[in-house]
């Protein structure tokens, strides 16, 4: 029977390498020239410090910007509310969002089944697995999750006949 799985993964390597571009064009553009600027990559999560908050907008461009360089979608991010930090600065912590969580898996499930389709859907921890009988089927499910306006973005892997 033909199935596939619907993931969210972000590969964190290209994150890494993303984080270290900002840092160069941080340590050498103008506008940060004598600023306490830094970004840091911490296992799911980045660190943003900035001096006000014009840079952390400044440094959110830059993260977006290089994210989509390196073919990351900005949505696996999860930002979170700036913070004050000594010397009046600010912190704000970035989750990167691996896995499809249970309510959004729940969501696409939910919309697969309503839709007619002669496809199943399970839920496989933070995966989903589809299965048919028809290939065209298949195609038709991952076109409905890619026309969903979901938080998070969404790999179609391991297609079988």
């Amino acid at each position: 029977m033909p199935s596939f799985d619907i993931v969210s993964r972000t590969d964190l390597q290209e994150v890494e390498n993303a984080v270290q571009g900002i840092r160069r064009e941080i340590g050498q553009r103008f506008d940060f020239k004598g600023s306490k600027c830094s970004i840091e990559r911490k296992e799911g999560e980045l660190l943003l410090l900035a001096d006000d908050d014009f840079k952390l907008k400044q440094m959110h461009d830059l993260l977006t910007t290089y994210l989509a360089r390196r073919k990351v979608d900005a949505r696996s991010l999860e930002y979170g509310k700036p913070e004050e930090a000594s010397g009046g600065s600010l912190r704000q912590t970035i989750k990167i969002k691996n896995g499809i969580d249970q309510e959004t898996a729940k969501s696409i499930s939910k919309s697969i089944r309503d839709s007619k389709l002669k496809v199943q859907a399970a839920i496989q921890g933070e995966e989903l697995r589809v299965s048919g009988k028809k290939k065209d089927d298949l195609q038709a499910a991952i076109a409905l999750c890619k026309e969903m306006k979901l938080s998070l973005p969404l790999q179609f892997v391991n297609f079988r006949d």
